[in-house]
């Protein structure tokens, strides 16, 4: 049985993808998640998420910019799981959003929308929203691929 709220509204892939690539160009700004003045990753999320259903599913906690964290809270992972399907495996659409581990030994802390087989949207540190490719270096990297609801 799946804990993944359930929605009277359905989002298609394309949907997700227009909706991600609408925040193209807005400033990283750390814990933001507004469209054009600022976000980091998971502010692009939750707005995509906005975007798409209204109300987001949850208020994320405090937490910190560093990639070297070394606690293993699996917080990021955790929220995906509640609120979004996971793949079984780590095949992707476009649309899914992808959980990275950017320090292979460190918690999941970095997250984008797929917007093709081989490229992702994502809030870049110190610069912007950007699509970046999906090269042997970010699909080493992937914790966990998720499913808005009713994608």
């Amino acid at each position: 049985m799946s804990n993944v709220p359930s929605f009277s509204s359905t989002a298609s892939r394309i949907q997700i993808v227009d909706a991600a690539r609408s925040w193209l160009g807005t400033p990283y700004v750390h814990q933001a998640s507004a469209k054009g003045a600022g976000c980091d990753c998971l502010g692009l999320v939750r707005g995509v998420w906005r975007d798409l259903y209204g109300a987001e599913p949850e208020r994320p906690p405090a937490y910190t910019p560093d990639w070297n964290e070394r606690r293993g809270d699996e917080t990021l992972l955790a929220a995906a799981r509640r609120n979004m399907t996971e793949r079984i495996n780590k095949n992707f659409e476009p649309g899914d959003v992808l959980v990275f581990r950017v320090d292979i030994y460190g918690p999941a802390k970095h997250c984008g929308i797929t917007s093709s087989a081989d490229q992702f949207i994502h809030a870049y540190a110190g610069r912007a929203v950007v699509t970046s490719w999906l090269n042997r270096w970010w699909r080493e990297r992937i914790a966990g691929v998720f499913i808005f609801p009713g994608a």
